[in-house]
């Protein structure tokens, strides 16, 4: 048996996002690139974005750091991420840092441990009431968002497949992420438009957040290597929070050590907590 989750209209986050905050990335002048790949023909910018989920599935595995901020009713919260993720079986583990959001003095929470698995999150030490040793399942197709935004750290999955919906992208010229040469684009990607490309693992979530989010379109800044792969990715997202102004969240993946294969276990069935618990934000 697994947690039954409480959800409300409009409720913001169901577990670790409690505000949320807007990061403006900056941008390079634009240009074609200088060897002749994908720069300042938009068409040819577009495809670049938008097959660099294929390129992430056919490197298999990597190493992801994330920082999801976040900025709701002028509270801005910082939760940061890292471990790594198959891209071809669509699982990761992660071990999120939070922060003190009460501002009581006694530090931020212990670390969150995730693991991603197509169409679900189980997480770990995530409080509120939820035993320290017990892992929470929550059915990612049933959040608003799509675990975009819900778990702390958007699925480097759906971050990626979220791309296949790219539009009016501009090429902003040659950057460096971790050392790496990369081809840095920006633009906005239509979540319905994403979702229908997207695989069948990853469709599911994507159809979900487009109910969620109070527009349809994503502004975005994506970071490929030469091999087409994304180093960098942030989203712009606004959620309705059940407010008028809704709450805005930028989610920033950075991914490298491509080619590994993390061995992902899920909990045994009797660590799964069964109580009932509520969305923050609720």
């Amino acid at each position: 048996m697994v947690a039954q989750v409480r959800r409300e209209t409009g409720a913001v986050v169901a577990a670790l996002v409690c505000g949320a905050g807007l990061l403006t990335a900056g941008c390079s002048a634009g240009g074609a690139s200088a060897d002749g790949l994908p720069g300042a023909d938009s068409s040819a910018a577009e495809r670049a974005v938008r097959a660099s989920a294929d390129a992430l599935l056919r490197a298999g595995g990597a190493r992801v750091t994330s920082t999801m901020e976040t900025i709701s009713g002028g509270t801005r919260v910082a939760i940061r991420g890292s471990g790594e993720y198959d891209f071809r079986r669509g699982t990761g583990r992660l071990r999120l840092t939070l922060p003190d959001p009460a501002g009581d003095g006694r530090g931020p929470r212990p670390p969150v441990t995730e693991i991603l698995v197509p169409g679900a999150l189980y997480m770990k030490n995530r409080g509120a009431g939820v035993p320290a040793d017990k892992w929470v399942r929550i059915d990612a197709t049933g959040l608003a968002d799509g675990n975009l935004v819900t778990g702390g750290a958007t699925d480097p999955l759906a971050a990626a497949e979220l791309l296949r919906g790219a539009r009016e992208v501009t090429y902003r010229g040659e950057a460096r992420v971790d050392g790496v040469a990369v081809r840095h684009y920006s633009g906005t990607t239509d979540i319905a438009a994403a979702a229908g490309a997207a695989s069948a693992r990853t469709r599911p979530v994507l159809t979900a957040a487009e109910k969620g989010f109070t527009t349809r379109r994503v502004p975005f800044d994506a970071y490929l290597d030469a091999a087409g792969r994304l180093r960098k990715v942030s989203q712009h997202y606004r959620f309705a929070n059940g407010s008028p102004r809704g709450a805005a969240v930028t989610s920033t993946t950075r991914l490298d050590d491509f080619g590994r294969r993390p061995e992902v276990a899920l909990p045994p069935r009797d660590a799964i907590y069964a109580g009932r618990i509520a969305i923050m934000g609720s």
